[in-house]
């Protein structure tokens, strides 16, 4: 009988030189980021091991997930250190970002996350928590003042549950222990993310008792930044086919290694209140204006991806590089992408655009990283609403419909709420939304597919705007239709038919 001798943990002691990122000590805590998903360990931790690589500095992240311990216990037992997977079809490429300091959950540590914002030497407060999980309301765009936890976040009586509201009572505590400036930097895929985090934050404080809310509200327009962001990277979510990657190469068992593809995009205002890492030595952009390249990427990128992942998922296709193989999914994503989402956008000027579509496709065909429909997916009510509005209402009020990003709605809506007579699959079943329920409830009171768009249209889902052209609901439905009699190609084909059948523009 043989046995098998265990690997040894990944840590300080274990971890191979060679696939070091960078070689300081990071001792100081100089950045407090709240949600330790895998983006933000493939991402900005993977910019800020650059940027160390470079130049010394405080600028140790410690990481905060929101509720799971799972990443914060093994980061604590793995010394803070983990494995970045690049993946791409010519193989693996193994680094390690060695930039944490420390890892907190805040529903069961919430006191030290507070006091980690507050603390003198925290020069940044940075955020992945999702579109999701800036509890703004999606008819309104404001803050959603009818939900639970916000309305016991402002009474202060429990600690804060939400991000927003843990963002705002550390600031308050820090303007009460130092008031030292510290910039709050969103790094999510919303439209002008610092503004909307700044607009957010105020919020919160406009609603707070005036005693609180007054000398609040002075100290964060004089001392605290929200530079906008765009942030870029497709990382799925951890397998053990990683875990297993990492133990053969580099000996060692990591418990959460990260995949992710080898390209990283980073563009920043350059508005720090209390100083940042050298990130441009990483490759990061710094510039006035980062909208330009926020709508490339929330357009271009974010919004063909769900048209793949929701064609995808109703196709039977588990990953993306599976959805994209397929012609019509692949020919639908290439005419949302050039016909409708590139007619609203200003294309920077440093961007080849050619080169960049055609590396989108080859990002997405990337087989060896295999990202998952259902993840693109999820939250759909929340990210259609940055992406889909405004390109169609910039066609419909030329006088044209937008018919690929009608199928776009559809096929979120076929997911979300499947009519009867469809089997959505169990990638669609599996996406995470919070206004599945809602949608479901909406579907089961409405007596037609018609009235049952015209019901979630004018729920504000996708804004405003959109209630005032009933023709884009009408193709909504018609689409849904043909989704459910003849499947994702024939729904494809009929946008793509229509789109040929009109005029040229001016005619």
């Amino acid at each position: 009988m043989t046995t098998t001798t265990p690997l040894p943990r990944l840590g300080s002691g274990t971890v191979p030189e060679r696939a070091l990122l960078h070689r300081r000590t990071v001792a100081e805590t100089g950045i407090v980021h709240l949600g330790l998903g895998n983006f933000h360990r493939a991402h900005q931790a993977v910019h800020t091991a650059a940027a160390l690589a470079h130049t010394d500095g405080p600028w140790g992240i410690l990481g905060v997930a929101s509720r799971s311990a799972a990443v914060a216990d093994a980061l604590r037992a793995q010394d803070h250190r983990y494995s970045v997977v690049e993946i791409s079809p010519e193989g693996e490429r193994l680094t390690v970002p060695a930039v944490h300091t420390g890892a907190l959950v805040a529903a069961h540590d919430p006191d030290a996350v507070l006091t980690a914002i507050a603390a003198p030497r925290t020069r940044i407060v940075s955020l992945t928590v999702t579109e999701h999980g800036y509890t703004f309301s999606p008819r309104t765009g404001h803050l959603d003042l009818d939900r639970d936890d916000v309305r016991a976040d402002l009474r202060g009586d429990t600690p804060p549950r939400t991000t927003i509201g843990q963002v705002v009572r550390g600031l308050q505590r820090r303007l009460r222990s130092s008031a030292t400036p510290v910039t709050v930097l969103s790094c999510d895929n919303l439209a002008a993310n610092g503004s909307q985090t700044a607009r957010l934050v105020g919020e919160f404080v406009q609603a707070l008792p005036p005693a609180e809310r007054d000398e609040l509200s002075a100290w964060l327009d004089a001392s605290v930044t929200f530079p906008d962001t765009m942030v870029d990277r497709i990382v799925p979510a951890t397998t053990d086919a990683y875990r297993a990657t990492v133990a053969e190469r580099f000996g060692v068992r990591d418990e959460i290694p990260v995949p992710a593809e080898p390209f990283s995009m980073w563009v920043m205002q350059d508005r720090f209140a209390a100083g940042r890492p050298g990130w441009e030595h990483g490759g990061a952009l710094f510039t006035d204006d980062v909208t330009p390249y926020e709508l490339l990427k929330l357009r271009l990128l974010n919004g063909t991806h769900s048209l793949i992942a929701y064609l995808g998922a109703l196709d039977g296709r588990a990953t993306i590089p599976e959805a994209i193989a397929r012609p019509h999914i692949s020919e639908a994503a290439h005419r949302v992408l050039h016909d409708e989402y590139l007619p609203s956008l200003t294309v920077p000027g440093d961007i080849d655009l050619d080169a960049y579509v055609a590396q989108l496709f080859g990002r997405w065909a990337n087989s060896a990283l295999g990202h998952r429909t259902r993840q693109v997916g999820s939250d759909g009510s929340v990210k259609l609403r940055q992406r889909v509005p405004e390109p169609a209402l910039l066609r419909l009020r030329a006088g044209r419909m937008p018919h690929h990003l009608a199928l776009t709605v559809a096929a979120y809506l076929c997911c979300m709420a499947p009519p009867p007579g469809l089997d959505a699959g169990p990638q669609s079943a599996a996406m995470a939304d919070p206004a599945r329920g809602r949608l479901q409830e909406i579907a089961e009171s409405t007596a037609s597919v018609p009235d049952f768009v015209t019901a979630v249209i004018e729920t504000g889902l996708l804004g405003s705007g959109l209630a005032e052209h009933p023709a884009f609901a009408e193709r909504v439905a018609e689409l849904i239709g043909v989704l459910v009699r003849h499947g994702t190609a024939t729904a494809a084909g009929a946008a793509a038919e229509a789109m040929d059948s009109e005029p040229p523009p001016g005619t």
